[in-house]
C-alpha cells in the first residue's frame, strides 16, 4: 500500500485486464447469463483464468459480448455467491480461487526449493480473527496522511486525543444508543488494554473477579495477572445467569450483546436484574461490546452501559472492524471511575499511539469507518450463510445471528476427532471446551468465518460438514 517510485516501476508487476474468449449462443435454450457463468467457471477450473487475475468490468464485458450489462452482472453475482470471484473495494473483480474444485496436488517437492516440501496452506476457521484485506485503500491512506500533519505531543493526554474522544462518543450515540459525551470516553489500545486499566484501578490481590464460563480467556488472564482470584460465572442460552453469580465479586466481566463464545443475547429483564445485583453488591460490571457492529437477523439491543453508567464500564475496540493491528479502542465510564482509570494510566505511563488516534479520528469524522462497517456487515452475512447452510440439519447451531463465529454443538467424544481430522485435511478449528475455566459443560466447535476468503471458507466447510455427517 503506498506509491511506487520511478525506480520500482520496472520491477513491480502490473495488474492486467484480460480479454475473455467467450461466445454466447442466443439460439440455445439456456439463458445467456447461465452460459456466461458456465464458461467463466470452466475457464477457472482449467486454469485459463488464474487466481488473482482481474476480470473486465461488467460494462466492458457486456460491450465485448454484445449483450446487456444485466446478463454480465447476473453471471458475476452467481460466481460471487459460489466463491469463484471476489471484489476488492475500488479495484474491481478478481478470480478468488478454485471454487468448488480444489487445486490438484502438485506432489512432493513440486513447489519451493529443490529437496524441500512445501506444506499446504491451512484454512483458518478459528474465531475472533477479522477479514482485513478488503478496506477502502484511498480512505486509509488519506487518514494517515492527515495524521502525519499532527506533531508529536510532549505530554500525551492519558484520556486520549480530544477530537477522537468526541468522534467516538458521537459514533456510540449513533450506533449503540450510548448516552456518552467526550468527557465519558478514554481512548485505549483495545479491549485487553482497557480491561487491564480497569483491573489495575479496581482490583487488589485476592479480590474476586468474575468471568463468564465459558468465556473470554484473555479476561481471565488479565484479572489473574493483577492478583485477583478469578471466579467462573455460569451462562445459558441467553447469557450470564444472574441468580447464580458468586458472592463477593468486585468486578464482573460480561459480553451481553453477543455472549462469547456461545452467542447468547442478554434480554432486557435479565439486564435489569444484573444491574440491580450490581447496585446491591457494589460490584462493577465490565461490558465488552466486542462485535456489536455485526448483526444479521436481529436488531442490536442498546448497550448495558446506557441503563446505569454508574455501575457499568463499556469497552469497545476496532480490532474486529479495522483489524487488531490498528491498536485503538475505548473505555466509557462514569466521571469518578474514569478519572481514577486516567490516574492509574498516568502512573503506568500507558499510552495509545498518537498518530493512530489521529487517523482513526479522521476515519470516524468523514464517515469512512461506518461505510467500511456497512460493507463488511454484508460480506460477513454472506460468509455466515455459507457456514449455516453447510451445517443445516447436521447439528444444533448457536450464535449465528451476530458476530464473526458460529458454535456447532457436538457430542463431547466427537469434538477432538473432528478437530484432528479437519487439521489433517488443512482446516484449523477450535474446540468449545477450551473456553471453560473448569470442567466443560458445553461441547462443540467454535467456527470463525472472518479469516478465510470466501472460496476457502466454502472448501473448509465442505470438509467440516463431511466430517460431522460421518459421525
Amino acid at each position: 500500500m503506498g506509491s511506487t517510485t520511478p525506480e520500482e516501476e520496472t520491477t513491480v508487476p502490473q495488474r492486467r485486464h484480460i480479454d475473455l474468449p467467450v461466445s454466447l449462443d442466443r439460439a440455445a435454450g439456456t439463458p445467456l447469463a447461465t452460459q456466461l457463468g458456465d464458461t467463466l467457471r470452466a475457464a477457472m477450473r482449467q486454469g485459463t483464468l488464474k487466481h488473482g487475475e482481474r476480470l473486465p468490468s461488467s460494462r466492458g464485458l457486456a460491450k465485448q459480448l454484445g449483450v446487456s450489462r444485466t446478463v454480465v452482472t447476473e453471471a458475476f453475482q452467481q460466481l460471487y455467491a459460489e466463491g469463484w470471484l471476489e471484489g476488492r473495494h475500488g479495484s474491481g473483480t478478481y478470480v478468488a480461487g478454485f471454487g468448488e474444485t480444489p487445486p490438484p496436488d502438485p506432489g512432493p517437492g513440486a513447489a519451493g526449493p529443490p529437496g524441500q516440501r512445501t506444506a499446504p496452506a491451512m484454512i483458518d476457521l478459528r474465531p475472533g480473527i477479522p477479514w482485513v484485506r478488503d478496506y477502502d485503500d484511498a480512505a486509509w491512506r488519506r487518514a494517515w496522511r492527515r495524521a502525519a500533519d499532527v506533531p508529536p505531543r510532549e505530554e500525551p493526554d492519558p484520556y486520549g486525543l480530544p477530537r477522537l474522544r468526541e468522534a467516538v462518543a458521537a459514533y456510540l450515540r449513533r450506533a449503540r444508543a450510548v448516552p456518552a459525551g467526550a468527557a465519558d470516553v478514554l481512548v485505549t489500545r483495545g479491549t485487553g488494554n482497557g480491561l487491564d486499566l480497569v483491573a489495575a484501578t479496581l482490583l487488589r490481590p485476592g479480590d474476586l473477579a468474575g468471568v463468564e464460563d465459558p468465556g473470554y480467556g484473555v479476561a481471565r488472564n488479565v484479572f489473574a495477572a493483577r492478583g485477583a482470584h478469578v471466579v467462573p460465572c455460569p451462562v445459558d442460552e441467553d447469557g450470564v445467569i444472574v441468580e447464580r453469580l458468586p458472592g463477593g465479586l468486585r468486578v464482573l466481566y460480561t459480553t451481553p450483546a453477543h455472549q462469547y463464545p456461545l452467542g447468547g443475547r442478554l434480554p432486557i429483564p435479565r439486564r435489569e436484574k444484573l444491574l440491580a445485583w450490581a447496585r446491591r453488591t457494589g460490584a462493577i460490571v465490565v461490558e465488552d461490546d466486542y462485535d456489536a457492529e455485526f448483526r444479521y437477523d436481529v436488531a442490536p439491543l442498546p448497550a448495558l452501559y446506557g441503563l446505569d453508567p454508574a455501575r457499568v464500564v463499556l469497552l469497545g475496540t476496532l480490532s474486529k472492524s479495522l483489524g487488531p493491528d490498528v491498536g485503538v479502542g475505548w473505555l466509557v465510564a462514569g466521571a469518578e471511575l474514569l478519572e481514577a482509570v486516567a490516574r492509574t494510566r498516568d502512573k503506568l505511563a500507558d499510552r495509545t499511539c498518537g498518530p493512530a488516534q489521529a487517523a482513526v479520528a479522521h476515519l470516524l469524522e468523514r464517515g469512512d469507518l461506518e461505510r467500511h462497517l456497512r460493507r463488511m456487515r454484508l460480506e460477513y452475512a454472506r460468509r455466515r450463510a455459507v457456514v449455516v447452510d453447510a451445517l443445516r440439519g447436521l447439528c444444533p447451531l448457536r450464535g449465528e445471528t451476530a458476530g464473526l463465529h458460529v458454535v456447532a454443538e457436538l457430542p463431547a467424544p466427537a469434538v477432538p476427532h473432528v478437530v484432528e481430522a479437519a487439521h489433517e485435511r488443512g482446516v484449523l478449528l477450535e474446540a468449545l471446551p477450551r473456553y471453560h475455566q473448569g470442567p466443560a459443560h458445553a461441547h462443540g466447535l467454535v467456527i470463525g468465518y472472518g479469516a478465510a476468503s470466501s472460496a476457502d471458507l466454502r472448501r473448509a466447510m465442505s470438509v467440516v460438514a463431511t466430517l460431522i455427517a460421518d459421525l
